[in-house]
């Protein structure tokens, strides 16, 4: 039987302006994603991609590069295998919010995304 544990509190704003954004929903690969005290989390504010836009089906990586897609909105614990999330496709990210940096090819890459300090 598998247990899981519901943590109460305020989860990461990435989005600047939280009335202005579209999210899609997504399935978050666990495909290299390592274990932190035992769970498997992919941060908010990763850049994603992987063809999901062209295919829905396709599991979303991590794709900080020409081939990125959109910005994950929260955390998604991939501890017990691929699990659902969204997808920023077009808003305002706070950069000062995101786990890493992204690189200039994928905000290149992110035509309808604007990066703001």
């Amino acid at each position: 039987m598998k247990v899981t544990e519901t943590k109460y509190g305020n989860k990461k704003q990435i989005v600047k302006f939280p009335d202005h954004y579209v999210a899609i929903s997504v399935t978050v690969d666990d495909t290299g994603v390592v274990a932190v005290d035992g769970k498997k989390i992919v941060p908010a504010g990763t850049i994603i991609g992987g063809g999901t836009l062209a295919d829905p089906s396709v599991l979303v990586t991590e794709a900080n590069d020409e081939t990125a897609e959109g910005v994950l909105f929260n955390d998604v614990d991939v501890t017990y295998g691929p699990a659902p999330g969204a997808m920023i496709i077009h808003g305002f990210i706070d950069l000062t919010k995101l786990p890493i940096a992204p690189d200039a090819t994928a905000v290149t890459a992110l035509k309808q995304i604007t990066f703001i300090a």
